[in-house]
C-alpha cells in the first residue's frame, strides 16, 4: 500500500529531496529550484521569519518538495510597491510558498494528497493563529491553477502585477 507523508528535510533525505527530484523542461519556469528554496528558508530563518521545508514522499521515498512559511519577518523585506492590504493579509497567514512532485510521478496523485497534507498541517496552526493560507503560481500552470481551486483557493487579481505570479488565498 502506498503512503504519502511529509516528512522534514534531514541529513537523510536532503540530497535526494534537494538535487534527486526535477520538473519536466515545460515546468522549470513555474517553480524555483528546490536548492534556491533552501536558501530562501535559510534567509528567512536568520532573519526572523518562518520556513519549513518538506520532502514530500511515498513510501519514505522522496518524491517532491514544500515549503511552508508563516507571517512576515519584517516589511522592509516587500517590494516598495507591494499592496499593503497584500502584507497586512500575509502578517495573519501561511504561505504555500513551494510546491512541486517530481516529474516521474506526476499525474498519480500524489499532489493531491501532499497538498492535502500540507492544509491539515497548517489548519492545526504550528506556528500560530491565522485567518488564512496564501500561494502564488504562473497564471499560465493551468495544473496548478486547477489544483489550488479544487481545495478551495480563490485568486486574488487586485494583487496581481503583471509579469508576475498570481495570488490566491484560502480562508480558514
Amino acid at each position: 500500500m502506498e503512503q504519502i507523508t511529509l516528512e522534514k528535510i534531514t541529513y537523510k533525505n536532503y540530497v535526494k529531496t534537494i538535487w534527486g527530484l526535477k520538473v519536466t523542461p515545460k515546468q522549470k519556469h513555474f517553480v524555483a529550484s528546490n536548492t534556491g528554496s533552501l536558501a530562501e528558508a535559510y534567509v528567512a530563518l536568520t532573519n526572523g521569519g518562518v520556513a519549513l521545508p518538506f520532502a514530500i514522499c511515498r513510501n519514505k521515498k522522496p518524491i517532491g518538495f514544500l515549503m511552508i512559511g508563516y507571517g512576515v519577518s519584517s516589511e522592509e523585506d516587500w517590494e516598495e510597491d507591494e499592496n499593503p492590504e497584500f502584507i497586512e493579509m500575509a502578517k495573519k497567514s501561511y504561505c504555500l510558498w513551494r510546491f512541486m512532485i517530481d516529474k516521474r510521478y506526476q499525474g498519480r496523485g500524489y499532489g493531491r494528497k501532499a497538498m492535502e497534507l500540507a492544509l491539515e498541517y497548517m489548519r492545526s496552526f504550528p506556528c500560530g493563529k491565522a485567518d488564512s493560507i496564501w500561494l502564488s503560481y504562473e497564471p499560465e500552470n493551468e495544473v496548478a491553477k486547477k489544483l489550488y481551486a479544487s481545495f478551495g483557493f480563490v485568486e486574488q487579481p487586485q494583487w496581481y502585477k503583471e509579469g508576475e505570479e498570481m495570488p490566491a488565498i484560502l480562508k480558514l
